[in-house]
């Protein structure tokens, strides 16, 4: 009989290895003088990273270097190496295990570039935020450095940069389908999502003796093999089209593996038959996840085939729940990439083990004094879960993280406060979040095992809210109360994004967030208006929204606080037109919002959202060649100008909107009414230029870059000329801009953010 909710082995119940009689280190050494000190003569494992090296829970290197440590092993430290060469990356000697290679806590090209593909000036995961200081690719570009400092060291890869890339993936930057990057990195072996299970069970068994190769059924890994194992039952989903009745097969295949023939006395289990059960017949069988495969089509197919591409992303997210979830394989040339299932979730115990290590919560004593934006961000921010079930299509972290909420014990969470009080320097009794990847997730989870145990839903909360999850904030409301209680503490703060569809089912919950939690503005993310474009986001509709900002303003108002919503909102969108995005503007002006900073679509590898982008065709539903068709805003004109809809109030994009309108046949949006979008083209404002300094010996509105020789003039005239000169300087205002401007006119100073 299959068990039907699947458990692991407690995380901390491994024997440790040897190497733990040397004790925990004030922090993980990042060079060969901090090993000398601590004794060390070799790391057996050394990570490498494009992060700097926070000692904090909340970056990842620090999480898995601290794990290995209450293992047993010893743990080395290679952070934001010089990848232009190999030498770098041997500053800490050959590791005795492997080397384990992240980009960091930010994918390298999304850290780098914005969604308009523009050079990104900052890092805040580097000292003063300096950019530049980790390569594009940085997964790839680290591995093989790994592999050429040395050569016969196997190379492990993490991180949300490697586990988004984990099988063929379209790639934004180059508009192109890319391989899986476990083979184009060359490494050895790849984790996904939250991978302390997987990190631990690949360390012990190469501690053990067992080379890399022989890990192949480890959840939570993916791995490269020449031909997919014997004994399994393979469901071929490598089309859309199969013909309208598929007959049964009596006879099973038989997969012999290319360069072997199979005789009756062969026991190599890689050799068994391979049973083979075309998709539409797989609902009629009852199969063994644990002996069941998915084939997919192959990079080849998807790299040229975008319904095949949204056919693959839709079955990745099907198989997602680790309780059910069975391998993937998909064929690249002639190797196979082989998906294990995701990792079962960690227990409250497990996670509030991984968050009682002995972090010295302070970036590495090496960088001194210089500031590292994201430390500063979160130094006095707890973690209090992980994962997410909303299921929203451009975000990723259900497919980093997963649908399964994992939560941390109020215990816990007040000890991390205590170690916060005592570790961080300057502590003013501010906590700065209590969340995760959202606010109001903690503890809520479905009320049935064995149901949870069978979903493959995309999302526990669109359409609707599931029947079957618990979405009692009670929980969150009595850590709330806790937290604020502890001795030195005056203000807790919540920043992570709120899930407003569930708060309003518990009106305690917001109620005590209302009052106690929020400083003035509440960020939340209805990220548009229209039905067609939420229904590609699998989001709420904006009735929710207004029930919560009624419940909002009225436990304000009993609070005696004058307080606001800030809402975020998504332009360019999979399915969203032009006429949606004018609805969306004039929403806001009926509510009077002026977003200032505002958020253009950026397709994330592997995300639904960016399924549909590339192939245009909707994976939340079954795919083929005549399913339905999305659009998407994909050219810099129509991006600019949806983003354009959200700041409606900006002149610079009045232009552009105008034109827009004009083309939509909604020319009744442009005046200088009230009920209008933008107003006529006679109100637009020239702004100046930035008046600038004239070089010595420069004349007056010459070029900075002329040398030409200044004549002499009469002292008397040059001041009559000045003087003239200073009586027809105008300033701009609202409505009205001067014929000529002179470079002296002072520009307006922009009016302060509201975020």
């Amino acid at each position: 009989m299959i068990k039907r909710h699947k458990t692991a082995k407690q995380l901390f119940s491994y024997p440790p290895y040897w190497a733990e009689c040397y004790g925990v280190s004030p922090f993980l050494p990042t060079s060969r003088e901090e090993m000398d000190t601590l004794g060390w003569d070799s790391c057996d494992v050394i990570i490498v990273t494009g992060d700097a090296y926070v000692d904090h829970p909340s970056f990842g290197m620090a999480v898995m270097g601290r794990l290995l440590e209450a293992q047993g092993y010893r743990v080395g430290i290679i952070d934001q190496p010089d990848w232009r060469n190999a030498e770098d990356f041997k500053r800490l000697g050959r590791p005795n295990l492997y080397f384990g290679v992240t980009a960091g806590n930010m994918d390298s090209l999304i850290n780098r570039y914005t969604a308009d593909l523009k050079v990104r000036n900052d890092d805040a995961y580097t000292p003063y935020g300096a950019g530049g200081k980790r390569p594009d690719r940085a997964v790839i570009v680290y591995s093989q450095r790994c592999k050429e400092a040395f050569q016969d060291v196997p190379v492990m890869i993490g991180g949300i940069e490697a586990s988004l890339r984990r099988i063929a993936q379209y790639d934004y930057w180059s508009n192109e389908v890319r391989r899986s990057v476990l083979i184009d990195s060359t490494a050895d072996i790849l984790l996904y999502g939250n991978a302390e299970r997987a990190i631990i069970d690949v360390t012990h068994e190469l501690a053990m003796g067992k080379t890399m190769k022989e890990l192949t059924n480890i959840r939570g890994t993916t791995i490269i093999r020449d031909t997919p194992p014997g004994g399994f039952t393979e469901i071929d989903s490598t089309r859309v089209d199969w013909p309208g009745k598929v007959e049964k097969i009596y006879s099973p295949y038989e997969y012999i593996p290319e360069g072997k023939c199979q005789t009756k006395d062969e026991k190599d289990s890689d050799v068994m038959p391979i049973r083979v059960i075309p998709a539409p017949l797989r609902r009629g069988e009852k199969l063994d996840p644990d002996k069941t495969y998915i084939r997919i089509p192959s990079f080849e197919k998807v790299s040229k085939d975008p319904v095949l591409y949204a056919h693959t992303s839709r079955i990745l997210h099907l198989e997602s729940n680790p309780h059910n979830a069975r391998a993937l394989i998909q064929k690249h040339g002639k190797k196979e990439i082989w998906v294990n299932p995701p990792p079962i979730p960690l227990e409250t115990p497990e996670m509030d083990g991984v968050f009682d290590l002995p972090y010295a919560r302070v970036p590495h004593p090496k960088y001194q004094k210089a500031r590292i934006p994201a430390y500063d961000m979160i130094k006095t921010s707890i973690n209090i879960m992980r994962g997410c079930f909303g299921g929203c299509t451009f975000c990723s972290i259900t497919e980093h993280e997963g649908r399964v909420i994992q939560s941390r014990s109020h215990e816990s969470i007040l000890n991390e406060i205590e170690d916060i009080k005592a570790k961080v320097p300057g502590f003013t009794g501010h906590i700065s979040d209590l969340g995760g990847p959202t606010s109001n997730m903690y503890t809520l989870n479905c009320k049935d095992d064995e149901i949870q145990a069978s979903c493959r839903k995309l999302s526990c909360v669109y359409p609707t809210i599931c029947s079957n999850l618990n979405t009692d904030h009670s929980p969150t409301t009595q850590l709330y109360r806790k937290t604020r209680a502890v001795e030195g503490i005056h203000t807790v703060s919540i920043a992570s994004g709120l899930r407003y569809d569930l708060a309003v089912e518990d009106p305690e919950y917001v109620r005590e967030l209302v009052t106690h939690h929020v400083g003035g503005l509440l960020k939340i993310a209805p990220e548009h208006s229209e039905k067609d474009t939420l229904s590609k986001m699998m989001k709420p509709g904006m009735g929710t929204y207004d029930r919560f900002k009624r419940m909002f303003d009225k436990y304000s108002k009993e609070a005696g606080k004058k307080q606001h919503l800030i809402p975020y909102f998504i332009a360019a969108h999979p399915g969203s037109s032009d006429e949606d995005m004018m609805n969306l503007a004039l929403w806001l002006k009926t509510n009077d919002f002026k977003p200032d900073q505002v958020q253009t679509f950026y397709p994330s590898p592997m995300s639904l959202a960016t399924a549909m982008y590339h192939s245009g065709k909707n994976p939340l539903k079954p795919v083929t060649y005549k399913s339905e068709d999305v659009y998407t805003p994909k050219d810099h004109k129509q991006r600019t100008v949806q983003k354009g809809f959200l700041r409606y109030h900006d002149p610079s994009n009045w232009k552009d909107l105008r034109n827009t309108l004009i083309q939509m046949g909604r020319p009744d949006l442009i005046g200088d009414s009230g009920n209008k979008l933008v107003p006529s083209a006679d109100k637009d404002i020239q702004v100046p230029r930035r008046p600038q300094k004239t070089k010595p010996g420069q004349a007056i509105g010459a070029s900075h870059t002329s040398n030409r020789p200044t004549i002499a003039k009469n002292t008397a005239t040059e001041k009559a000329r000045r003087k003239k000169h200073k009586s027809n300087v105008t300033t701009v205002t609202a409505g009205r801009s001067s014929p000529e401007p002179s470079r002296t006119t002072k520009r307006r100073k922009p009016k302060a953010r509201t975020r």
